[in-house]
């Protein structure tokens, strides 16, 4: 594969200590680790090794890499690894992609809790997922999908939301059957907010009372639960933004475009753009300790969620290797 013009690592290197120095004392050790990481990946710094071929004698220096989970280089194969094995797991049937987006007021929440609120979005999607598809009103069928967490926009702002690759249809609830949705239906898209909507603010509450947030800065007053629960009541009437369409390219190029941003992309038109906005795109960069998670959702043999530990954080949230293995 041919080497991009120009990759973050030069960006950082060229910039990076200007930069850091203008935002001392508001970046953490963990967004520093992650700039180091990238500047060093493949250089001297790191060490490297020699390859000789037996034949002619041929020697290549190769510099080791920094296998950081945010590195552009490092991270391009594991998605490529992820994205084979994903199109593998896809049935000759029509999907849909769907798209849960947690509000601004929640999302900036998040951030500040994103364990929990991340973990809660994930579960909560899955759970509303298979809920509505379970009706017999609607489907009747026990159904999968693959779930990737993305926690920015395309502008590289904080913007956490879920896309899933759903198939249109599943297993009867007896497990006798196939059941496809309607050609070009897949569930109502007002139902699946409306019950978005009231899982996750029930679920915040719990986590709430269970004093298992944090608040810090201008959201320190929502840790008194009167006061959070007035902040909640205007989330309970406002509108949550769910999308559920039929991708006109088909499943494979949705599994590809969710692929790419598990990293920042050496090849994205971006790039570019850092170089002219520094302050606010390197903040963004350096937020990626909340990258985005790959996984999928399963049936389990109950008809549950199948939940596998991330190898991070060893939380059942983000299942990275699991298949809907019940399709």
């Amino acid at each position: 594969m041919q080497r991009p013009r120009l990759e973050v690592a030069d960006i950082f290197r060229e910039h990076g200590d200007t930069w850091r120095e203008s935002q001392r004392g508001h970046l953490s050790r963990a967004q520093l680790k992650v700039m180091s990481a990238i500047e060093q990946c493949r250089t001297a710094a790191l060490g490297g090794h020699v390859l000789r071929c037996e034949g002619c004698a041929t020697e290549q220096v190769s510099y080791n890499s920094c296998r950081n989970r945010h590195c552009p280089k490092c991270q391009s194969a594991a998605a490529k690894r992820w994205l084979d094995a994903r199109q593998a797991d896809l049935l000759p049937v029509e999907y849909y992609h769907v798209v849960f987006t947690l509000p601004a007021p929640i999302a900036e929440l998040a951030y500040q809790n994103k364990a929990e609120l991340y973990g809660l979005l994930f579960d909560v999607a899955a759970e509303v997922l298979q809920t509505i598809a379970a009706d017999h009103k609607h489907l009747g069928a026990r159904i999968g999908a693959t779930l990737v967490l993305h926690t920015w926009g395309s502008a590289l702002t904080h913007h956490p939301h879920v896309h899933g690759i759903v198939p249109g249809g599943g297993l009867s609830l007896d497990g006798t059957s196939w059941h496809a949705c309607r050609p070009g239906f897949f569930l109502p898209v007002r139902m699946l907010s409306r019950l978005m909507r009231r899982r996750f603010l029930e679920a915040l509450w719990l986590l709430h009372q269970g004093k298992r947030l944090k608040f810090f800065g201008e959201l320190a007053a929502l840790a008194d639960a009167a006061c959070f629960r007035k902040w909640l009541a205007p989330l309970r009437q406002c509108e949550w933004v769910v999308y559920a369409k039929r991708p006109f390219a088909g499943a494979e190029a949705v599994l590809a475009y969710r692929s790419g941003p598990t990293c920042l992309n050496n090849s994205t038109q971006l790039l570019s753009e850092i170089l002219g906005v520094m302050p606010a795109a390197f903040v963004q960069t350096a937020k990626l300790q909340s990258t985005p998670h790959q996984g999928s959702l399963g049936c389990g043999p109950d008809g549950g969620a199948v939940n596998c530990r991330t190898p991070d954080t060893g939380q059942s949230r983000s299942v990275q290797h699991a298949r809907c293995h019940r399709l």
